[in-house]
C-alpha cells in the first residue's frame, strides 16, 4: 500500500512536471522535484496541509508579490489545503494602531496575490489553534518556524523546516519530498539535554530555548529534567519557538511530555541510542538591550508591553485580561492572535468586563513582522524569547525579556524593574 502511494505520487508529480496543470504548477513541481534531488528523497509523500510563511509586505516586497502574481496567472491553485502566517498589520484595527495607510494597500495586494491561489487569509503563526491541526505522523509542509516546531514535536505530525516557497509550493502540488524528518531515522535524537534546574515558567521555558538552540543548531535532541506537569502546550510553544529562532531546531522531544518521546527515553538512558550529552544547570540570563544614549544599568522605561508571540490562545488571553482588570495602565499592550481567536474574545462576556482602553487585541500581525519603526514605540517589555531575538536586533529599541507577571506590571508602572533587583 505504501508503495503504490509512492508510485501514485511519483506519476502526479511527473504529470504536472510535464506542464499537464498548467504553467504555475508546473514551476511549483520543479521547485518540489529539485528539493527532492538535492535532499536525496525517496520519492513523495502526499501533505495533509501547509503552512506558509512570507507574507508580510515589510518581508517580501514587491517582488514577492510579483512571484505570486506569476503563479497565479499560470494557472496554479492550491490542492492541499494551506494557511498562511502572520501578515504586516491588523486588517481591521490597522488605522487605530497607527499604521500607514500606504502600507495596508501595499499589505492588502500581497494578500490578494495570496487569496488567488486558492490560501486561506488565516494570517495566524498558530494555525493549529484555529483548525489547521495535523495528527500525530501526517504528513505536512510548514514554514513557519515555531509552527513547524510545535506540529513536529508536540502533535507528532511531520515537516521539514520549510521557506516561504517551498510550503507554497508543496500546497499547490500536494506533495513534498520523502526526505529529513518524513523519516522515521531522521526523528531519532542525536543530543541529549538534561536539565537540573528549575525551570518554570513561560520565560523560562523561552529563555532555555534561547541557549538550546545556539547549542544544538538543527540536531533533534530529547530532553529530560523538565517536570511534565510544567510542559503545558503553551511552554512548550514557546520552548520551540525560541530554539528555531536562536537555532534552526525542528524537533525536540521531552521526555513525560511530547509524544514520540517515549519511544526513545529507555533508549537513551541504555545507552542503546548514542547521543551527546549537554548539560544544564542553570539557564542562560537574557540581558535587556539598550540602545546607545539611553541608561545602561537603570529599570528601563517601557512603553509598550507585547505578547502572542507565538499568537496567544483564547484563554492565555483571558488570563491576561483578567490580571489587568481594574489596574491603571501606563504602557500600552499588545495581545497578539489569529483573527478567529480575537472574534470569539469580543463574544465572550468575561473579555468586556476585563478590557483596558490602553489593551489592543491585534489579530493578524505580529510585533516580528509588522514595520513597528513607524508606530513610536521606543521601547518594549515580552515575554516571549523569540520575539526578544528578534527585536533585539532593532537599533531603535529597548528590549527588555520579562515573566508574564513582571511584563504586566511593567504596563501598570511603565518600568521593567532590573531583574537583579528581585523581579523574575
Amino acid at each position: 500500500m505504501r508503495s503504490m502511494a509512492k508510485v501514485d505520487a511519483n506519476e502526479a508529480m511527473s504529470r504536472m512536471l510535464a506542464g499537464e496543470s498548467g504553467a504555475g504548477t508546473q514551476v511549483a513541481a520543479e521547485m518540489i522535484a529539485a528539493l527532492a534531488k538535492i535532499y536525496g528523497a525517496e520519492g513523495y509523500v502526499p501533505i495533509v496541509s501547509a503552512q506558509i510563511a512570507g507574507v508580510s509586505y515589510k518581508n517580501i516586497g514587491e517582488a514577492g508579490i510579483e512571484f505570486l502574481e506569476s503563479m497565479r496567472k499560470g494557472g496554479a491553485r492550491t490542492r492541499a489545503r494551506a494557511t498562511l502566517n502572520p501578515c504586516g498589520l491588523d486588517l481591521e484595527a490597522w488605522r487605530e494602531l497607527g499604521f500607514q495607510e500606504q502600507f495596508y494597500k501595499d499589505q492588502a495586494r500581497a494578500l490578494d496575490a495570496y487569496r488567488g491561489l486558492g490560501i486561506e487569509m488565516t494570517c495566524s503563526c498558530t494555525p493549529y489553534l484555529i483548525g489547521n491541526a495535523p495528527g500525530l505522523g501526517d504528513h505536512v509542509a510548514w514554514s513557519e518556524s515555531s509552527a513547524l516546531s510545535y506540529a513536529n514535536s508536540v502533535l507528532g505530525a511531520r515537516t521539514n523546516r520549510e521557506g516561504g516557497p517551498s510550503a507554497l509550493a508543496a500546497a499547490i502540488t500536494g506533495y513534498t519530498g520523502n526526505y529529513g524528518l518524513h523519516l522515521d531515522e531522521n526523528r531519532v535524537p542525536s543530543v541529549h539535554v538534561h536539565v537540573t534546574c528549575p525551570v518554570e515558567t513561560y520565560q523560562d521555558f523561552g529563555s532555555l530555548g534561547l541557549m538550546l538552540g545556539k547549542k544544538l543548531g538543527q540536531s533533534v535532541s530529547i530532553i529530560t529534567g523538565l517536570q511534565p506537569g510544567r510542559c503545558t502546550p503553551e511552554r512548550l510553544r514557546q520552548l520551540g519557538a525560541s530554539m528555531a529562532a536562536s537555532g534552526a531546531v525542528a524537533l525536540y522531544h521531552v521526555a513525560g511530555a511530547t509524544p514520540e518521546a517515549g519511544a526513545y527515553t529507555g533508549k537513551v538512558a541504555s545507552g542503546e541510542i548514542p547521543t551527546r550529552l549537554v548539560e544544564v544547570a542553570s539557564i542562560d540570563d537574557v540581558s535587556d538591550v539598550v540602545p546607545a544614549g539611553l541608561a545602561e544599568g537603570q529599570p528601563m522605561a517601557v512603553d509598550l508591553v507585547f505578547v502572542g508571540c507565538p499568537h496567544a490562545s483564547k484563554g492565555e488571553a483571558l488570563d491576561l485580561l483578567g490580571a489587568l482588570e481594574g489596574r491603571e495602565l501606563k504602557a500600552d499592550v499588545w495581545i497578539a492572535m489569529a483573527r478567529d481567536v480575537k472574534r470569539e474574545l469580543i463574544q465572550d462576556a468575561a473579555f468586556a468586563k476585563a478590557m483596558s482602553p490602553r489593551v489592543k487585541l491585534v489579530a493578524d500581525t505580529c510585533i516580528v513582522v509588522c514595520p513597528i519603526d513607524d508606530l513610536g514605540y521606543s521601547s518594549v517589555a515580552t515575554n516571549s524569547g523569540k520575539a526578544y531575538f528578534y527585536l533585539k536586533n532593532n537599533p531603535r529599541l529597548a528590549v527588555a525579556h520579562r515573566d508574564t507577571a513582571a511584563c504586566l506590571d511593567a504596563a501598570v508602572t511603565g518600568i521593567a524593574i532590573n531583574k537583579d533587583r528581585g523581579e523574575a
